[in-house]
């Protein structure tokens, strides 16, 4: 179990604070009132999801003693308006060579599409997942 803290700091700011001493400032979007100055809740919602995947893919390339560096994500948020919402996630994961013809490139892109946040998302968002390989 995890423990965290947060505080508002006014000007639609958040501070949250991890149990670690780790702290996140979130600011609401510009358009939704705010300054755009920091990661909004939904812009962490969808991070959480890419860095999600990519840790359980970290995970199951340890378990199989497969290589797993370098990797990258573009992350695009698409809101919606009534009611406001994110509507989309499209994640664009740039993996490594070294796995484009692995036989068990399939076993790591699967468990990173089974993680806890991917798994926690709504059905009426939906997540757009592109493997890339060079």
């Amino acid at each position: 179990m995890s423990k965290m803290t947060l505080s508002y700091v006014g000007d639609l700011r958040c501070e949250a604070t991890h149990y670690s001493g780790a702290k996140i400032i979130t600011d609401a979007p510009i358009d939704n009132h705010g300054k755009g100055e920091s990661f909004s809740p939904t812009d962490l919602m969808c991070t959480s999801l890419a860095t999600c995947m990519i840790t359980i893919m970290g995970i199951e390339a340890q378990k199989l003693n497969v290589p797993f560096e370098g990797i990258t994500a573009d992350i695009k948020k698409i809101m919606v308006i009534q009611p406001r919402k994110i509507g989309r996630v499209e994640l664009r994961i740039q993996m490594p060579e070294n796995l484009k013809s692995h036989p068990h490139r399939i076993l790591i892109e699967q468990a990173g599409l089974q993680c806890p946040v991917a798994l926690s998302i709504h059905p009426d968002v939906v997540v757009d997942v592109d493997f890339i390989y060079p």
